[in-house]
């Protein structure tokens, strides 16, 4: 998938340096429920597990120039009958504020709707995430909802959002 700046590709176990790069990025953690890898080895089996799940695809956001990896997308597809997914995204802080994950979204929901014909895609972020809140919007999605501390982060639990668009919504954009 192709946009004006980045190629998302598909991830590769030849990515899993840049992923545990990522991933123990502590402002990157600051949401996040999987915590920082204590080594390589744990982002590998990460990685290997995203490859193996038949509902779960992954793609490397990079920058369409350089090709340089700067962070990940992803979409975990509920069973055949729901037409649904979820959506996660993460991005390395170097190039937050740039729109970047607004973008890689908006390629995502794309491919969600276009090619694979789904009725609707969700997304959750923690409340105090302001970043994902505004790119979630921004993509035309809607808060449907919070979850009182359901996200285990760091020893303690946050709440979260929950948004979606439904495919006619996506189509009236």
């Amino acid at each position: 998938m192709e946009s004006a700046r980045l190629v998302l590709r598909k991830l590769t176990t030849g990515d899993i340096p840049d992923v545990h790069r990522l991933h123990s990025i502590p402002e990157t953690d600051e949401f996040n429920t999987l915590g920082l890898p204590a080594t390589i080895a744990v982002t590998e089996q990460l990685v290997e597990e995203w490859m193996r799940a038949s509902d779960t695809q992954v793609w490397c956001i990079t920058e369409k120039d350089t090709r340089t990896f700067v962070g990940l997308i992803g979409l975990i597809l509920k069973p055949a009958r729901f037409r649904s997914g979820e959506i996660w995204y993460k991005l390395d802080i170097a190039h937050w504020g740039r729109g970047i994950t607004t973008e890689a979204v908006q390629l995502l929901l794309a491919h969600a709707f276009d090619t694979l014909s789904l009725h609707r895609v969700e997304a959750g972020c923690a409340v105090d995430n302001i970043g994902s809140v505004k790119v979630l919007e921004k993509c035309g999605m809607a808060r449907e909802g919070s979850k009182r501390k359901v996200l285990p982060v760091r020893g303690t639990w946050l709440d979260n959002y929950m948004y979606a668009i439904l495919e006619e919504d996506y189509r009236a954009q």
